[in-house]
């Protein structure tokens, strides 16, 4: 039942995204956005990756629907479960949020993101920590790594519209809190990755480091474009997260080409009952 329902949430991402620029919903989602500027938005072409995410999260669904499984190492039955269902509900909590955000129901917009943030980040890790290969690596961890760099974004985005919409801090000036935002931004990323790193492969960390770069150079471009007070600043900020980013996954790599000492032996050859 779970890789039917997972195969439904992963169809209906591409078909709410289609009405939703339709309007069939209220507001497509860049003219609402543009009603809330900030110092966080990306610019329209950066979000053409949800087109590559949504194509990867249905073969991964279809692949799971012909009995493929996400982690197919022995004793990880549990671990199987848990990341399908996980999957399901991140991909449908996507969907949902489409809806909801042309509703103008921000609150439960921003509750729904992160949800999918949480559910998607969580089984990327679940996988990555399984250490899939082969088929397995590139069917799961690839679109899963987009899925959930790209959200590791847009919840933040998503938080900075909220606050506008609501006026629940200065509008004119956000630069103050929106520096918190990139604060709280960067230590999700770089812990998010450090955590997806390992030593025997590049895939976990790889994905998701794509989707955040696409991002964050996206918000660069927009920035530098954007008449708000503090755009400018904004803009360096991402493109030099961007950059951060991208060294701290090369020294993880770097650091990870090194001869396994016999703890790393160890915990390789682990394998959960």
């Amino acid at each position: 039942m779970l890789p039917i329902l997972l195969t439904l949430a992963a169809l209906a991402m591409p078909v709410i995204a289609w009405l939703s620029q339709e309007g069939r919903f209220g507001p497509d989602n860049k003219t609402l956005s543009d009603q809330f500027p900030t110092l966080l938005v990306a610019d329209g072409y950066a979000f053409s990756i949800w087109g590559v995410i949504f194509l990867l999260d249905l073969l991964l669904a279809l692949w799971t629907l012909r009995g493929q499984r996400p982690v197919s190492a022995p004793g990880l039955a549990a671990v199987r479960h848990r990341c399908l269902v996980l999957m399901t509900a991140g991909f449908a909590l996507t969907a949902s949020w489409m809806v909801v955000f042309s509703q103008r129901w921000f609150w439960l917009a921003l509750a729904i993101i992160w949800g999918a943030l949480i559910c998607l980040l969580w089984a990327l890790m679940l996988v990555a920590h399984a250490r899939p290969a082969g088929a397995s690596a590139w069917m799961t961890l690839l679109p899963l790594g987009l899925h959930a760099g790209w959200l590791s974004l847009a919840a933040f985005l998503n938080t900075a519209q909220v606050i506008v919409a609501q006026q629940l801090l200065p509008t004119a000036d956000q630069l103050p809190w929106t520096l918190v935002l990139w604060a709280l931004a960067a230590l999700l990323l770089l812990v998010a990755i450090a955590r997806l790193h390992q030593p025997m492969s590049a895939w976990p960390a790889l994905a998701y480091v794509v989707a955040v770069v696409w991002g964050l150079v996206g918000v660069y471009v927009k920035q530098t474009r954007n008449d708000l007070a503090g755009a400018q600043t904004s803009a360096w900020i991402a493109l030099a997260l961007a950059g951060v980013v991208v060294a701290q996954t090369l020294w993880l790599r770097l650091r990870g080409g090194r001869p396994p000492t016999e703890k790393d032996e160890g915990l390789m050859s682990y394998r959960p009952h």
